[in-house]
């Protein structure tokens, strides 16, 4: 197990349930795989630097998550589907 975190921004014009929901989703791949998540850390709304899928507005969530390494480049592809995710990061800690 490696340690990550993952970053990701979610559109604002989602209400609080489906943004909830959207963290849940995620943070349930991560348990899934064997993964444990250390911590959610929802920032809120912000404004974005530039226009992402015409959004001004996303809201930022960060995880730090333990997860297998192999897990990484699921994850990422999972992100990259899911609608409500306006983009991502995935790092590395360790």
């Amino acid at each position: 197990m490696h340690k990550y975190e993952v970053m990701f921004i979610i559109q604002a014009d989602l209400d609080e349930a489906s943004t909830q929901g959207v963290i849940e989703k995620v943070t349930g791949w991560i348990t899934e795989s064997g993964g444990t998540v250390e911590k959610v850390d929802n920032w809120g709304k912000r404004q974005l630097a530039y226009r992402i899928r015409k959004q001004r507005e996303g809201v930022y969530v960060l995880l730090h998550v333990n997860m297998p390494p192999a897990f990484s480049a699921e994850l990422e592809r999972n992100l990259r589907f899911l609608e409500p995710v306006l983009r991502f990061l995935i790092i590395a800690v360790d």
